[in-house]
């Protein structure tokens, strides 16, 4: 998974979708109003896009998995993944000494 850099601060991404739902009545479409502002603050309007989408999401505007609840799925998988590694080692190591005990067994 690529880690995404964090060009623009919170503060200028709360900004600017501030902007785009301040002014979007002015503008013929939603998407108008993102170039536009997008422009201004020196990102593409992509971007822009997804930082409007996201806080409608958050907000309830929007359905959608909001970011705290995609945070948990991560930190979810992320464990799920551990856990899967350890059961692997687990029965990796019990059928070790399963065998283990076997020769001792056969060697007697």
């Amino acid at each position: 998974m690529n880690k995404k850099s964090n060009k623009f601060s919170p503060e200028v991404r709360e900004r600017a979708v501030r902007m785009v739902q301040e002014h979007r009545g002015e503008y013929p479409s939603l998407w108008a109003a993102i170039e536009s502002i997008a422009a201004k603050i020196g990102c593409v309007p992509q971007t822009l896009n997804e930082w409007v989408k996201r806080t409608e999401i958050d907000s309830g505007a929007r359905e959608g998995i909001t970011t705290s609840e995609l945070q948990r799925l991560k930190e979810l998988e992320r464990e799920n993944k551990e856990l899967r590694k350890a059961n692997e080692i687990l029965k990796l190591a019990s059928a070790f000494f399963a065998q283990a005990e076997l020769d001792r067994r056969l060697k007697s």
